[in-house]
């Protein structure tokens, strides 16, 4: 049985991801990137003024809402996480280190992806029974399209629940009995038969931390991502620019490297990846699921922010992007391919990869701020998935259900934490194409919604 849904998962993956999905997701990104004139570059200092400087606004969001910068938290919550660490290490393991050259590329379309999916979340919203806002793909597909589209909403929404138990929690908190597992046996505090009681025990207490937060509502969620985040990125950039510095005389062989094998993958893998469309299919693929542009999910979150610009909201898109894919995800490609790490080209590769990097270089004590920065990137996912699915449910159902799904979502987290994922991560992969498939259909037919958007708020503010 185990094998058939293998089978199946991987043809329906390499058609998810194949030529027609690529031609979606950067089409897509480049037909928004036209319409609004390059709006990431050309008002890319605008976007970085107007996000980073919400960094110290400390205001008080209204009931049922965020502040602007909770709900960008939130959103980094979902996209800055494993993803960052165990799937770059895949990309570069799979399509060689020109993979990273096309998450540079998808990350630079992207930026207006999710710049457009933030902006139509915050103008199509809704107030539900309980009085919060709610947005995101299901209520713009509603509320901006022709009933004739809005089974693409339910689509949306029915993928949304599916995917969060695996992609947001189980492959997390997977990571998360990794990390701590690997940094208790480096120091020989446990041995290696207690490693199941330990994940029981992780298991048991992620559980029981994300029923807490998830069941305290947005605000509280809003609280935790705002001091977690920055903490979590902080300590991560830290530690890899350190890596990057002690081996500076590596740098300018692996940027050859990363563009060389964008085009020539074979001459820098030694023949192992030959295919340019595998390298530039994984670092598409690892580049969304690692920041989301394209999927929608990360406007769920922007939609509770208390604001009353759209396209001001818009801007963290861009700076989400920028962040995850541009900043953190280069870091860790430059931690593995700096620190002179064996790469097993050919082979599936996932968070140990970025973790020999960095004890490679400062030696295994390290293993204990890595964990507890996988343990911060993957916990923040968690919370953030938490929420998209929660909304997801709510628009299938009804506000009812929404609590006792928080609770099958939160103890979810022990079933990961105890079972072997395998293939998981591959079936993660294959639902979020699907859950961007919907997404994308509309992004394309409310092109024109954005950019009317975009021309009256800077007619307003001459920026």
């Amino acid at each position: 049985m185990l094998e058939i849904i293998k089978s199946v998962n991987a043809v329906v993956n390499n058609f998810i991801w194949g030529v027609p999905a690529m031609i979606c997701i950067i089409g897509v990104g480049l037909l928004l990137s036209v319409r609004t004139k390059f709006l990431q570059i050309r008002k890319f200092p605008y976007a970085m003024k107007s996000t980073i400087g919400k960094i110290f606004d400390k205001k008080d969001a209204s009931d049922g809402a965020m502040t602007p910068f909770q709900a960008v938290c939130t959103a980094l919550a979902g996209t800055v996480g494993t993803g960052n660490i165990a799937g770059v290490a895949g990309a570069i393991a799979i399509g060689g280190p020109g993979a990273v050259f096309w998450m540079w590329i998808s990350a630079l379309l992207g930026m207006c992806t999710k710049f457009s999916e933030v902006t139509l979340a915050v103008h199509f919203r809704e107030k539900n029974a309980v009085g919060d806002w709610v947005g995101g793909p299901m209520y713009y597909i509603q509320n901006g399209l022709k009933k004739h589209w809005h089974w693409l909403a339910v689509l949306f929404a029915l993928f949304g629940v599916l995917t969060v138990f695996g992609t947001g929690n189980a492959t997390q908190v997977n990571t998360i009995t990794t990390a701590i597992n690997s940094a208790l046996l480096n120091f020989n505090i446990i041995p290696e038969s207690a490693t199941k009681i330990t994940n029981l025990i992780i298991g048991i207490i992620v559980a029981v931390m994300v029923a807490m937060i998830l069941l305290g509502g947005v605000k509280r969620i809003g609280r935790v991502t705002e001091r977690l985040i920055p903490f979590m990125a902080l300590l991560y950039i830290v530690l890899a620019f350190g890596v990057i510095i002690l081996n500076i005389d590596r740098v300018p062989g692996v940027f050859y490297s990363i563009v060389d094998g964008a085009f020539h993958p074979a001459s820098v893998t030694g023949g192992i990846v030959g295919s340019f469309f595998l390298s530039m299919k994984k670092g598409v693929a690892r580049g969304i699921f690692s920041n989301e542009a394209g999927l929608g999910t990360g406007s769920i979150a922007h939609a509770c922010a208390d604001t009353g610009e759209p396209v001001k909201q818009g801007m963290f898109g861009i700076f989400e992007v920028f962040t995850d894919t541009i900043l953190i995800c280069t870091l860790t490609a430059m931690v593995i391919l700096c620190s002179g790490v064996s790469v097993g080209y050919g082979a599936d590769a996932g968070a140990e990869l970025t973790i020999s990097g960095f004890t490679a270089t400062y030696g295994n004590w390290i293993s204990v701020f890595t964990a507890i920065a996988l343990c911060c990137f993957a916990f923040s996912t968690i919370i953030g998935w938490g929420l998209y699915g929660a909304r997801c449910m709510e628009y299938l159902s009804s506000e009812k259900w929404v609590k006792p799904f928080m609770v099958v979502y939160a103890l979810v987290a022990i079933v990961g934490a105890t079972m072997d994922l395998g293939m998981l991560w591959s079936i993660a992969e294959t639902f979020n194409g699907l859950m961007a498939i919907p997404n994308l259909i509309a992004l394309f037919l409310l092109s024109g919604t954005v950019v009317k958007l975009v021309k009256d708020y800077f007619a307003r503010h001459h920026k």
